[in-house]
């Protein structure tokens, strides 16, 4: 096969599979609603089964539940029928999910839910199947052909059940509001958590912070950008509020009888500040934008009220560069 016959069939399985969403999309109805109400109202957790193919779309689907507020626990069916069941409980909400809705694997976690009255939502191509007859819900996803050609390899099906339960999330989250700093609260890890990462969990606080009043002989503000490492200093007026930043620049403009001065005298005033619930990213951005390696953190009260200092460094560290 030559490389444009590849390309063709690439194209050709991505497509179908783009025409299959389209129809999948085409088929909600208001039973969608009814599953998102039911899930919704749960006193538990989301119990989530399927085997082989339908298997692994069951566990991103409870993995992205998990994630955005909903409690959702993927069960084997295979285990289930080995003492798994006592996994789940009354108070759950069961999503089975089989393409065909005869896995025999399932049929124990089915019988289950009926023997103790908890709601099951079955996802499935087929309404007259096992799964299909003995949900409280079903979710049914058009009959179409496989990508693969052949009409045996798990591929649009999955493709449709995988957008069906993102879809199922999206809709729940939506639902609870679920913000950003909800998902970093589940998510504090790899590159997503780092990109929501706030400059508050990031900054330096305390006898860490560079530091100096207004009239504070430049003899002694320079012992303290020594000291504290971060090139800079941030100067206090007499309520104790962000006035002024001296950097190297201002101490080269201030070369000659700079021993003579007070850090007042010498710094810059009303220099570019940060919040704490600042995103680390947007720092970075106004790091790099103005060619400075580190920003004060204020309260975002805007009383310029010194919470802490961050450093470029502090963002690299934390994988957000």
């Amino acid at each position: 096969m030559t490389d444009s016959k590849f390309i063709d069939t690439a194209r050709r399985v991505i497509r179908n599979e783009a025409t299959a969403l389209g129809a999948l999309a085409d088929a909600l109805d208001s039973t969608l609603s009814d599953a998102v109400d039911l899930i919704l109202k749960s006193k538990g957790r989301i119990i989530i089964s399927g085997i082989g193919k339908s298997g692994h779309i069951a566990r991103k689907i409870a993995a992205t539940l998990a994630s955005t507020g909903t409690p959702a626990h993927f069960v084997h069916p295979a285990e289930a029928s080995h003492g798994d069941l006592g996994m789940v409980t009354r108070d759950d909400v069961v999503l089975a999910i089989s393409n065909s809705g005869e896995a025999p694997e399932l049929a124990n976690l089915i019988a289950y839910t009926q023997r103790f009255a908890i709601p099951l939502i079955g996802i499935t191509s087929r309404p007259q199947s096992a799964l299909a007859t003995q949900s409280d819900i079903v979710l049914l996803m058009p009959k179409l052909p496989e990508a693969c050609g052949t009409g045996v390899v798990p591929t649009t099906s999955t493709t449709m059940t995988l957008a069906l339960g993102d879809a199922l999330c999206v809709a729940i989250m939506e639902h609870r509001a679920f913000s950003a700093d909800n998902f970093r609260d589940f998510h504090p890890g790899g590159k997503l958590g780092s990109q929501l990462s706030r400059v508050g969990d990031l900054m330096h606080t305390g006898d860490a912070v560079p530091l100096s009043g207004e009239h504070t002989p430049m003899s002694d503000t320079l012992l303290t950008i020594s000291q504290k490492g971060f090139g800079v200093v941030g100067v206090l007026d007499d309520n104790g509020y962000l006035s002024g930043i001296v950097t190297d620049g201002d101490l080269r403009r201030n070369m000659a009888g700079l021993l003579d001065l007070t850090t007042g005298e010498v710094m810059t005033k009303s220099p570019g500040t940060i919040g704490t619930a600042a995103l680390a990213e947007e720092a970075v951005n106004v790091m790099q934008s103005r060619k400075i390696t580190c920003l004060f953190v204020v309260d975002p009260d805007g009383s310029r009220n010194v919470a802490g200092i961050i450093h470029i460094h502090d963002c690299l560290r934390a994988g957000i560069v």
